[in-house]
């Protein structure tokens, strides 16, 4: 167990750069929504853009603040940060129980081997890699099975939006978290293979927090973070490595199956 739930947290570590592209947009929307003008502050124009079909209307920034001000902002606004991933993570492990809680109904009731469903995992481990270093998109065909899904659960958005609440905050992050993306889906077949509830949630919860140093980086303002994630060389290097963790897990797949 131990073992999937580092392999978990190395997969959300590596496939950090995939998520600025997913969940960034949103982590430095919720940067903008604590400088509110007050009454006697003029109201910015507003701009509209669109993170994974769901408009975001944001308000241009309020004029320069006291430093205390300013603090007392920034402090609110990594809370906002935290309720949101706290939210999305949340979702991770729920998914990841209600599969593990599948693979493990298939392993009972079916007679379906947990061996080749880690085979599957191992296969999908290196479909991320390929995804990631973009030299196969089978994963966008993945990615599209949930899109169904994602069109009844994205009309939600607007209950928790504008974000001016942690409460709200904690809601946009769950709604977040399913969000059609092959990375969780390919990290949801390692849920599905532990054949158990609890499992399968911690591993999607491990792969949860392996996300976090990326985009709380981001969220933060450190750019430098940013760039690297996104440097072809630094990209292709964590692609290689799923790629040769994803080869490694097979084999060892393999050799229980056979």
């Amino acid at each position: 167990m131990s073992i999937d739930l580092f392999s978990a947290f190395i997969i959300g570590l590596l496939g950090s750069g995939h998520c600025l592209a997913m969940c960034g947009g949103i982590t430095t929307m919720l940067t903008s929504v604590i400088n509110k003008p007050t009454k006697r502050e003029t109201l910015g124009q507003a701009n509209i853009s669109t993170q994974g079909d769901i408009p975001v209307t944001v308000t241009s920034a309020a004029p320069p603040m006291s430093s205390s001000t300013a603090c007392s902002a920034q402090s609110s606004r990594f809370k906002f940060i935290l309720f949101y991933h706290i939210g999305r993570i949340a979702s991770y492990t729920l998914i990841g129980a209600i599969v593990g809680f599948t693979g493990s109904i298939a392993a009972k009731n079916i007679g379906l081997p947990l061996a080749g469903l880690r085979l599957v995992a191992a296969i999908f481990l290196i479909l991320l890699g390929l995804y990631i270093g973009q030299w196969l998109m089978w994963l966008n065909r993945v990615e599209a099975l949930g899109k169904g899904l994602w069109q009844h659960l994205s009309p939600m958005a607007k209950f928790v939006i504008p974000v001016d609440s942690r409460k709200k905050s904690l809601g946009l992050g769950a709604l977040w978290g399913w969000l059609p993306c092959g990375l969780v889906y390919s990290t949801l077949t390692w849920a599905l293979a532990s054949g158990s509830t609890l499992t399968g949630a911690a591993i999607m919860l491990s792969f949860g927090l392996g996300t976090l140093p990326a985009l709380i980086a981001l969220s933060i303002g450190m750019q430098s973070i940013k760039a690297l994630l996104a440097n072809l060389l630094f990209r292709k290097t964590m692609a290689i490595s799923l790629i040769s963790y994803g080869i490694y897990s097979f084999i060892v797949a393999i050799r229980v199956v056979f």
